[in-house]
């Protein structure tokens, strides 16, 4: 005898898929500086790691890229936005601050984009926000003074925390680029084809940037150190390329097929604190009791931000720059 299943059974399974897909594209990104930081230590610059981890990511992507040839003809500048501002400049940048401050404050940092976003929409297109979108913007800062611990007169590294800071106002400038082809419909450019490309456009750029051709690349047929544990660097760079890179993308644009943008950037938000669980327990990176409060609010002022989004089409005043999580993984592709 036939079973039939209701369509509402069939939506909450579809939406625990879905939470599920978003929950390991949020481990999967914030695994990426815990693998990273080790290689950076053994010896690699920060620009040839960023450089393997693209390089490597979009030889894999390379079939979908095949697939979506179109998109050179129809989005060209989506395409180079997102390779030069999101893949290359948002990783560059989030890399290099690696090797000079924490993990977790990295990342904490690089999740003030969204507040970022709300002041190019309100200072520089003057365009009205929300009350709550505001609010998002005061936690989010109010929240970082705490993680960088401005009454100490910033104890970390003033380079480190500029370039995390560059790093979300790359993720700004993408954010502020896919806002421009917002009115696309049904002629959107599907997601994966955007990542596959800009994987090539980003690997193309630091390419030419990193010059890998003068990597020490002994340092990946040796072992780097994790608090004190030997691991094959071959190993961290294979978790880099396609788990914190290849799976995390892909799980993530699901993820965003399944639940709504919101629900996803809201799940993604677990990415920060999943970076600083790991590279506590991994590289043995501690942050004090205020910095994780801080760190707390930071996501909170984040998770306001995002979700304070209007309707497409809605008369209401702007919250944020518009549809990056339609084009874009949920979170921060870091």
């Amino acid at each position: 005898m036939p079973v039939h299943t209701s369509k509402s059974s069939r939506g909450s399974r579809g939406k625990g898929v879905g939470l599920g897909l978003a929950l390991a594209s949020a481990v999967a990104f914030g695994g990426s500086g815990v693998a990273a930081k080790p290689l950076i230590e053994a010896g690699l610059d920060p620009l040839h790691v960023v450089w393997l981890r693209v390089a490597g990511a979009a030889l894999v992507m390379l079939p979908l890229a095949v697939r979506h040839r179109a998109l050179l003809r129809r989005r060209p500048g989506l395409l180079a936005g997102f390779g030069l501002l999101a893949v290359a400049g948002v990783q560059a940048c989030y890399f290099a601050a690696l090797s000079r401050i924490p993990v977790g404050v990295a990342l904490l940092v690089e999740y003030l984009a969204p507040a970022l976003v709300l002041g190019w929409v309100r200072f520089v297109q003057r365009r009205p926000v929300t009350r709550a979108a505001a609010l998002g913007v005061v936690l989010a800062v109010g929240g970082l003074a705490c993680v960088v611990e401005v009454w100490s007169g910033l104890g970390f590294d003033a380079l480190g925390l500029l370039l995390a800071l560059g790093a979300a106002c790359c993720q700004v400038g993408y954010f502020v680029l896919s806002d421009q082809g917002s009115d696309a419909g049904d002629d959107a450019p599907d997601p994966l084809g955007v990542i596959a490309y800009g994987l090539l456009v980003g690997a193309a750029v630091l390419t030419a940037v990193a010059r890998p051709w003068t990597m020490d690349w002994s340092v990946l047929t040796g072992t780097a150190t994790m608090n004190g544990t030997p691991v094959a660097a071959v190993v961290l760079l294979a978790w880099i390329v396609l788990v914190a890179t290849v799976l995390a993308y892909v799980t993530g644009i699901v993820a965003v097929r399944r639940l709504s943008p919101q629900v996803a950037g809201v799940v993604a938000c677990l990415e920060a604190v999943i970076a600083t669980v790991l590279a506590w327990i991994l590289l043995g990176e501690h942050l004090s009791a205020p910095q994780l409060a801080g760190g707390a609010v930071v996501l909170l002022g984040a998770f306001i931000a995002q979700s304070a989004t209007p309707a497409k089409g809605s008369a209401r005043p702007v919250a944020s720059g518009g549809p990056e999580r339609e084009l874009s993984t949920p979170g921060t592709p870091a």
